[in-house]
C-alpha cells in the first residue's frame, strides 16, 4: 500500500513563495493537484520517478518548480509568487507499482495524501 503525507502548506501574502513536501513510502510517479473553494480538482504538476521528466499546468508553469529526492522518498514543490487565486487544499497523488508513465489526469492516481491547505492573502 502506497502511503502519501503532505506539508508545508500555510497561509502567506501574495507574492510569498511555499514548498510542499510529499513523503512517500516509495518511489513512484508522482502529482500535485489542487481543489479550490468552489471548484473541481485540477492537475498542477507532475514528475516521473528518476525526476528527469517533469510536467505542469499553464497556470503554473515558470512559478512552481517540483523535484525530488529519491535518497528520502520526497517529492517537492516550490511555489514562488504565490497568488491569491493559488489559495486551494493541494494533494500530492502517485501512481504507485512500477508505473513509470506520467499522466495529468486525477483519475490515473490511485493514491492520495490528505492534503495540505495553502492560503495566499491578498
Amino acid at each position: 500500500q502506497v502511503q502519501l503525507v503532505e506539508s508545508g502548506g500555510g497561509l502567506v501574502q501574495a507574492g510569498a513563495s511555499l514548498r510542499l513536501s510529499c513523503e512517500a513510502s516509495g518511489r513512484f510517479v508522482t502529482a500535485w493537484f489542487r481543489r479550490a473553494p468552489g471548484k473541481e480538482r485540477e492537475f498542477v504538476s507532475a514528475i516521473n520517478q528518476d525526476g528527469g521528466n517533469t510536467y505542469y499546468s499553464d497556470a503554473v508553469k515558470g512559478r512552481f518548480t517540483i523535484s525530488r529526492d529519491n535518497s528520502v522518498n520526497t517529492v517537492y514543490l516550490t511555489m514562488n509568487n504565490l497568488k491569491p487565486e493559488n489559495t486551494a487544499v493541494y494533494y500530492c497523488a502517485a501512481r504507485g507499482g512500477r508505473i513509470t508513465i506520467v499522466q495529468t489526469v486525477s483519475r490515473a492516481y490511485s493514491f492520495w495524501g490528505r492534503g495540505t491547505q495553502v492560503t495566499v492573502s491578498a
